[in-house]
């Protein structure tokens, strides 16, 4: 920590860059003739949401956007704010723009946070330019903010910062004794300095963070002051990788996992897989989603292949972990290796799709059950063909839709795996059909 103005502050606050030339990353919509950078030049500063993880620069940049046009800096947390505190900062916004003629820019830190009414509140002010909205999100806006104030503002994505550019601010801290860590005069080799980097997992307010505990438990050794290896490692070792259940990264992740054993690639399917494990994903969750890449993608063209995944599910709730991520490995890469088929899948799906258009239609009254007396009186059941006393097991030309619905096909197996033996096997079948017709 750093005592300014009898404040203690974390030295990843201080470190904030000044100016945007100062500010490290983003270059794709701050780098020149960028189109951020090109309103910002023109002095057309607008209302935006700036998308991405944590540590990527959002408050900053919001801050620095502000500075350079001089506007009015206002910031509200969607954790803590109410719509009382939105009327307040639209109060403040219309008497500086009438007493000074500026403009103000409301921050709003973890905009997905807002309802519609909070949302609503603001949006009238942004539209008659009282504010100028720059919403911090590490959630895709299309979900989480309505339509009507996303047609108001222009998203822009920030990226994830490579560690590269984690070294800079990293090299920057140690160097600057105003605000950083220079007076502290930390023998830091290149090595420790790549490893907080690459620790920090693209977040550089983590970068900061694990840079300053371990320099508060550096040592002092021949005159010079180092953090010890075993030190370092302790202090990064506690970090993991970006994971937020129920947020982008959580979904985009599982996406990959799902479009890599339906690609046949094992090796990125496993990547994926130890990805969510090691950021923390529930094991019985990805167990489920296994179960189901199982049927959806490889469905009879290797049944094996559901057996399996099931299996490794009872290994995990029976063993947990670690014995049960391994059986969900094996599971993984034998979905990613075995035939594909998606058949069973889109014949469910074209099946609840007629059966929403076609409603409820009787089932034909030779497939009715008969228990009764009434009912055997009623015919139920009585053309019925028992397939078991039929040639080959099978009641040629028997129907077994509702009336009037024919014969639809709906299962189409494909030429991969067993399904190629079940295709043969359902043509020899039809063929039956239409000799029993002809006859």
């Amino acid at each position: 920590m750093h005592k300014s103005d009898g404040a203690w502050r974390p030295l990843a606050d201080r470190m904030r860059p000044r100016t945007l030339d100062a500010f490290i990353g983003q270059s794709h919509i701050l780098g020149e003739n960028k189109p951020l950078r090109r309103a910002l030049a023109e002095g057309n500063l607008h209302s935006m949401v700036l998308w991405g993880p944590p540590g990527t620069g959002k408050t900053t940049l919001a801050r620095l956007l502000a500075d350079t046009t001089q506007a009015e800096f206002m910031t509200l947390s969607a954790v803590m704010a109410g719509v009382k505190d939105i009327r307040n900062a639209v109060a403040a916004a219309q008497q500086i723009r009438d007493m000074e003629g500026r403009r103000t820019v409301l921050f709003i830190d973890e905009a997905h946070r807002f309802n519609k009414s909070q949302q609503d509140a603001f949006l009238p002010f942004v539209e008659d330019g009282t504010l100028i909205f720059i919403g911090a999100t590490t959630e895709n806006p299309s979900f989480e903010l309505n339509s009507a104030l996303l047609s108001r503002a222009r998203t822009y994505v920030l990226k994830r910062l490579e560690p590269e550019a984690l070294r800079t601010i990293i090299d920057t801290a140690l160097d600057d004794s105003a605000h950083g860590l220079g007076e502290l005069q930390l023998d830091l080799p290149d090595i420790q300095r790549d490893l907080l980097a690459q620790a920090a997992d693209g977040d550089a307010r983590r970068a900061l963070n694990l840079l300053e505990i371990a320099a508060d438990l550096a040592e002092e050794q021949g005159g010079r002051r180092t953090i010890p290896e075993s030190v370092l490692n302790e202090v990064i070792s506690g970090g993991s990788r970006r994971f937020d259940k129920g947020g982008d990264d959580f979904y985009d992740q599982i996406s990959a996992l799902h479009k890599s054993v339906r690609g046949s690639s094992p090796d990125a399917a496993l990547y994926w897989l130890v990805r969510m494990l090691d950021g923390g994903c529930d094991p019985l969750y990805l167990a489920r989603r296994v179960v189901r890449m199982a049927s959806e993608d490889i469905g009879n063209a290797d049944p094996r292949a559901l057996t399996l995944c099931l299996n490794a599910w009872d290994v995990q709730e029976r063993l947990g972990s670690p014995e049960g991520e391994l059986a969900l490995a094996q599971a993984v890469l034998y979905l990613a290796c075995a035939p594909k088929s998606n058949a069973v899948y889109q014949a469910f799906n074209t099946v609840k799709s007629e059966i929403g258009k076609t409603g409820s239609l009787e089932v034909p009254v030779h497939l009715r059950n008969a228990p009764t007396k009434l009912m055997k009186e009623l015919g139920y059941g009585r053309e019925y063909r028992y397939a078991h006393d039929e040639p080959e097991g099978y009641a040629a030309g028997e129907q077994y839709f509702p009336d009037n619905m024919g014969n639809p096909r709906y299962y189409r197996p494909v030429d991969r795996g067993l399904e190629i033996k079940i295709a043969e096997k359902l043509a020899h079948l039809r063929e039956l059909d239409r000799q029993h017709e002809k006859e």
